[in-house]
């Protein structure tokens, strides 16, 4: 069967003017006309979209989509950094066999007894921060400034080893890197960062300590083989970066997700134990990542039915893809007893996240506190007032009032 080439450019602003805050209608059109159309998005330049639930699956394990825009393409296309930024020399960033050996150097030491092992730091520190936020009698807070991001910040620097000064200046960094306010900013993020870290990495490999970046400085595989300089730079910037501000969006939209089905909150409360499950439905409902990292197409290629020129910019939408009605009875209504298996969240294949152990680890242990502490937990703001991540790689908001 011959490819079909995509029909008229479509601007997904022009669909809906609340697609920022809502896009989900508009994928459900989208994907009601077919699973890849050639859009203008919010964020950038034209891309192709991809938002199916299989023809996403199937996308992400694609050989011919490349993630290694530094060898392959024009990374200026993606990001507003110099291509030789070492911060930009990380396994998101690259395909087999490279993506392979970097991923095998990390996850000897990012593994699941380490996590393991932090799960009553995540409570120590939640519990505490929740003793602030109620101290004095208090019945209002912003649950992402007061729980979600101190939570996950001061996890994932605890983990690497990040002076407890620096982390503002984290947190400034990723913000622009992930969701950009100008094309200025990200730039100036990108450069504060590359001057930051080679001078945390140089203390951590003078004192070691018991904390993942320092292992990374040391760690060597049975061939020999070790992180390069620029390596150990991409890899704790891809680490501190993706390894908080998913997690502050997976607290933010499971809490308001929660409050806006309040038939599902009193299950939870009910059950408690039915936490793990609502974590896996809040990933598939709202997940914390709407689409993931841009791909480039090495050359023609067919995807769900539709011709992909080489050279084209192609974003596969995770969020779309778990509320297809091809994949998930129902895919609209958030059920916590819901069946969620073959969600992608998290992304599939290669570049699954592989942090994703750690944010539902967090994500349960902060809303599973949180309804413990404040049963009477309320939205405390209109949900049209809230302030939204821009662009479409993010999804969350900068602030969460809440009463209790």
């Amino acid at each position: 069967m011959c490819a079909r080439r995509a029909g008229r450019t479509i601007d997904l602003l022009r669909l809906s003017a609340n697609f920022t805050r809502d896009p989900y209608p508009v994928y459900e059109k989208l994907r009601a006309q077919g699973p890849v159309h050639h859009v203008r998005p919010p964020d950038g330049p034209e891309v192709y979209l991809v938002v199916g639930h299989e023809a996403c699956r199937a996308a992400l394990t694609d050989p011919r989509l490349s993630r290694d825009w530094r060898n392959s393409g024009d990374m200026s296309q993606i990001v507003n950094a110099a291509p030789d930024d070492p911060s930009l020399a990380h396994m998101a960033l690259s395909d087999p066999p490279d993506h392979t050996r970097l991923r095998r150097l990390v996850t000897r030491e990012f593994t699941s007894r380490r996590i393991d092992g932090l799960a009553p730091r995540v409570q120590e520190i939640t519990d505490s921060l929740l003793d602030d936020m109620t101290a004095g009698g208090r019945r209002r807070a912003d649950l992402v400034a007061e729980l979600a991001l101190p939570l996950a910040m001061t996890v994932i620097c605890e983990l690497l080893g990040v002076p407890e000064l620096d982390r503002t200046s984290f947190h400034r960094w990723s913000n622009e890197i992930l969701a950009p306010t100008s094309p200025e900013a990200e730039a100036g993020a990108y450069t504060e960062q590359a001057a930051y870290l080679p001078r945390l990495i140089d203390a951590k490999r003078a004192a070691p300590g018991d904390d993942l970046l320092s292992a990374l400085i040391h760690t060597v595989d049975g061939d020999g083989d070790r992180l390069s300089p620029d390596e150990l730079i991409g890899m704790c910037s891809l680490l501190l970066i993706a390894g908080h501000e998913t997690t502050v969006n997976l607290i933010g939209n499971g809490t308001r997700t929660l409050l806006a089905h309040p038939d599902q909150l009193a299950v939870l409360q009910e059950d408690p134990a039915l936490i793990d499950n609502a974590i896996e439905e809040i990933l598939r409902y709202d997940g914390p990542v709407e689409s993931a990292q841009e791909r480039l197409a090495l050359q023609d290629i067919t995807l769900a039915g539709t011709l992909v020129p080489a050279g084209s910019t192609v974003r596969i939408v995770l969020a779309a893809a778990d509320r297809d009605a091809a994949r998930f009875d129902a895919p609209d209504s958030f059920d916590i007893r819901r069946e969620t298996s073959g969600h992608i969240a998290f992304g599939h294949g290669l570049h699954h996240c592989l942090g994703a152990p750690l944010g539902r680890l967090e994500g349960r242990t902060a809303i599973r506190t949180l309804l413990e502490r404040c049963p009477a937990l309320a939205a405390d703001a209109d949900p049209a007032t809230l302030t939204w991540v821009p662009g479409m790689l993010l999804r969350g908001v900068r602030e969460l009032p809440v009463r209790w």
